[in-house]
């Protein structure tokens, strides 16, 4: 049976390049096409892949949001990060958000269809960089049940910072993430007091460094 692909990246050459190498496999098949994060919850909900492949930075919602929605509201669809970034730190945020594998970029000829079908099987795919030691340690104090440590910032307030990033207004906000532009304001001046800081231009680069948008 053919492995059933939703594949979401806000880059159209990129998505282009990744459905041929995945389509050159003949079990392989790319159902859908999302350009951000959003997007691609949506189209997971509706068309019911095998295997959500997200790109990690994306706007309105990044890959890792993604995953966590399509975690929460399209159970039976897996996921699978695809990133730029070789950070350890991305990594261990992809398997918080319920991601089971992240696949580098560079390395996405080498290692993407080996991804997938570690998904396929309910296994997981790890990059060759990481460590396995660490990795280990991880997943099994997810396994006993311990508290794992989370970012200073609530997912709501990530998702409040990453649309100031991007510019739009607190109505604007608002209107995307179906909430008030009252309790926008309320979530961002949270965020200011939690980080420090006073203005949009330090949020953003909060936000780059966070991994929220791209520089």
């Amino acid at each position: 049976m053919s492995i059933r692909i939703l594949l979401a990246d806000d880059h159209a050459l990129v998505r282009a390049g990744v459905r041929r190498i995945l389509e050159a496999e003949p079990d392989l098949v790319v159902v859908g096409e999302a350009s951000d994060g959003n997007e691609a919850v949506e189209l997971a909900r509706s068309l019911e892949p095998d295997l959500a492949v997200l790109d990690i930075s994306m706007p309105r919602a990044t890959g890792l949001q993604a995953a966590r929605d399509i975690k929460r509201r399209a159970p039976g669809v897996q996921t699978l990060m695809l990133s730029m970034h070789d950070n350890e730190q991305y990594f261990f945020s992809a398997l918080k958000a319920g991601a089971c594998g992240y696949v580098l970029k560079s390395a996405a000829d080498e290692d993407l269809v080996s991804a997938v079908r570690a998904a396929a099987r309910g296994e997981s795919f790890l990059y060759a960089g990481v460590a396995g030691a660490l990795v280990r340690d991880f997943l099994e104090r997810m396994e006993r049940g311990e508290r794992m440590p989370r970012g200073v910032l609530t997912d709501r307030e990530d998702e409040v910072v990453k649309l100031i990033a991007e510019g739009y207004s607190s109505r604007e906000i608002a209107r995307i993430l179906v909430i008030s532009p009252r309790t926008v304001e309320r979530h961002r001046a949270n965020v200011l007091s939690k980080l420090g800081m006073r203005d949009r231009t330090e949020l953003t680069r909060y936000a780059v460094r966070a991994g929220l948008i791209e520089p």
